[in-house]
């Protein structure tokens, strides 16, 4: 099965992750979720299979999150939205491979998952 890289090409961690893939000769999939918006089941899916919370995906240092979330007490439904809806808000890059994901960052993690 191939692996599946949630990537933003402007993310330098992204893109070292991409390139540990093609240097390791991983086959995989490139989703650029930006782009291409996750549905809601997507990102449940993929809180799932990395055992996270929502707001454990959640980039908190965007100004989306400070400007229109911060402070407010949401539901995880109302997490999973804005992460759907803002796809700024969610760390990358993840990586999939259809049963368990990691984010990432460091590159170590991802050294370790593919293991």
């Amino acid at each position: 099965m191939n692996l599946k890289i949630y990537h933003n090409p402007r993310c330098r961690k992204s893109r070292e992750a991409m390139q540990y893939l093609e240097k390791t000769k991983q086959g995989f999939d490139i989703i650029n979720y930006l782009d291409n918006h996750l549905s809601k089941r997507e990102i449940e899916q993929l809180l799932k299979e990395l055992g996270y919370q929502p707001e454990d995906l959640i980039r908190k240092s965007e100004a989306i999150w400070k400007e229109q979330y911060k402070g407010k007490d949401l539901s995880v439904d109302e997490l999973v939205t804005a992460l759907s809806e803002n796809p700024k808000l969610i760390e990358r890059p993840i990586i999939s491979n259809g049963k368990s994901a990691v984010i990432a960052r460091p590159l170590e993690k991802l050294i370790d998952f593919l293991k």
